[in-house]
C-alpha cells in the first residue's frame, strides 16, 4: 500500500499514514472541532476532511507560510479555515477547539509555548484532546527549526546548519537525513518534542499519554477524568511503546538514513562523471583544432626535413582520437 502523503523520498512524513488509527481516536473521544498546527501544503488536512463531513466536525488549519495546495484547499472546502499565523500567535486567539494536532515547528521551546498557550485557553475548561507528531527519532531529543530568529537566543546557541543526522549518531553527519537547521547534539536538557511534552506532564498528573512508535511517532494525551478515557487507554494501549513496533520504526529510519547516504554519494559520482566527461570533450576538441593547424603541419615538415625519423604527430593525434571514440562507443 503506497504512503499517504506527497511524499516522493517515501519518508511516511506525513500524519496522514496513521489516520486508520487517528481517526478512531477522534472518534472515541466526540471530536467536533479541531486544529491542525503545521500544515504547511495541507497533505494531513486533506485526509482530516474525509473525516471531518462524516463526523461532522471542522478543522482550523494553522501554518504560517501555507502552501498554494494548502490555500486552495481552504477556498474549495467550507468546513475548513486556514490560520495563516504562527502557532504561538494563532491559538490565543482562536476558538478552543475539541483536540489539536500539534506538528509544527518541531522544537522544545515551540511546543512547551504551544502547551502552555492550550492550557492557559482551556483555563477552568477541560483540557483538550491532543495529538503529536514526531515524539520519535528524529525530534524526540533534538531540535530542529523552521524559523531560528523566532526562537529566544538560550534555545538556540548551538543550530547547525545544513547539515545530515543518522539514527544512532548523537551529532552530525555527512549524508544521513538532510535538515536545514537542527541542532548540533542529541539528547540532554530542552532538546526535542517528547522532552517538551515529558516536562510539561511531569507536573501534570492528571493527564495521561501513549507513545505509539509509528512513522516518527504518534503520541496521544487526554485527560485521566475525561469520560472518553477508558476508550482511548482500550484503543492505544496495544500500540504503547510496542517493542515490535519500535524496532520496525528503527529499522526503517535506519534504511531511510543509509539510503539518502547511498542517493548522495550517487549523485556525487554522477557530477564527477559528467565532469569528466565535460573535461574529455574539451581536450578532444583542442586535438582536433591542433590536428587541423597550419601550423602544426609546417612545424612537421621542418622536424622531417632536420631528423627524417621524426614521427608524424598529426597521424599520432587522429590515431589517438580514433581509439578513444573507439573506446566510448556503446556498440
Amino acid at each position: 500500500m503506497p504512503l499517504r502523503g506527497d511524499d516522493p523520498g517515501q519518508w511516511g512524513a506525513s500524519m496522514a499514514n496513521m489516520s486508520e488509527i487517528m481517526f478512531p481516536v477522534l472518534d472515541a473521544a466526540g471530536v467536533r472541532s479541531l486544529a491542525e498546527i503545521g500544515a504547511y501544503a495541507g497533505d494531513l488536512t486533506a485526509v482530516l476532511l474525509e473525516w471531518a463531513g462524516p463526523a461532522g466536525a471542522t478543522v482550523i488549519a494553522v501554518d504560517p507560510t501555507p502552501q498554494q495546495a494548502l490555500l486552495d484547499l481552504a477556498e474549495e472546502r467550507a468546513e475548513l479555515r486556514l490560520e495563516q499565523a504562527t502557532s504561538l500567535d494563532a491559538i490565543p486567539r482562536m476558538d478552543l477547539p475539541d483536540a489539536f494536532i500539534i506538528d509544527g515547528d518541531h522544537n522544545y521551546f515551540t511546543v512547551s509555548e504551544e502547551l502552555k498557550l492550550i492550557e492557559e485557553r482551556a483555563g477552568e475548561a477541560a483540557m483538550p484532546l491532543l495529538l503529536f507528531h514526531d515524539v520519535c527519532w528524529p525530534h524526540a531529543r533534538r531540535d530542529a527549526y523552521y524559523a531560528p530568529d523566532r526562537i529566544p537566543e538560550e534555545y538556540r546557541s548551538t543550530i547547525a546548519s545544513g547539515v545530515g543526522i543518522a539514527p544512532g549518531e548523537p551529532g552530525l553527519t555527512y549524508g544521513g537525513l538532510p535538515y536545514v537547521h537542527v541542532q548540533e547534539r542529541e539528547g540532554g536538557e530542552r532538546n526535542g518534542v517528547l522532552t517538551a511534552i515529558e516536562d510539561f506532564l511531569e507536573e501534570r498528573p492528571g493527564l495521561e499519554f501513549a507513545l505509539l512508535p509509528m512513522f516518527f511517532g504518534f503520541g496521544v494525551c487526554w485527560r485521566r477524568d475525561a469520560p472518553y478515557a477508558g476508550a482511548l487507554r482500550s484503543l492505544t494501549a496495544p500500540l504503547d511503546r510496542n517493542p515490535v513496533i519500535a524496532r520496525l520504526e528503527w529499522n526503517r529510519v535506519c534504511t531511510l538514513a543509509e539510503s539518502h547516504v547511498a542517493r548522495t554519494h550517487l549523485a556525487v559520482l554522477k557530477e564527477k562523471h559528467t565532469e569528466q566527461q565535460a573535461r574529455c570533450r574539451r581536450q578532444e576538441d583542442l586535438l582536433r583544432e591542433v590536428e587541423r593547424s597550419t601550423r602544426l603541419r609546417i612545424a612537421e615538415k621542418l622536424a622531417r626535413f632536420r631528423r627524417r625519423d621524426q614521427p608524424d604527430m598529426r597521424a599520432r593525434i587522429a590515431a589517438e582520437l580514433d581509439s578513444g571514440a573507439s573506446a566510448t562507443d556503446p556498440a
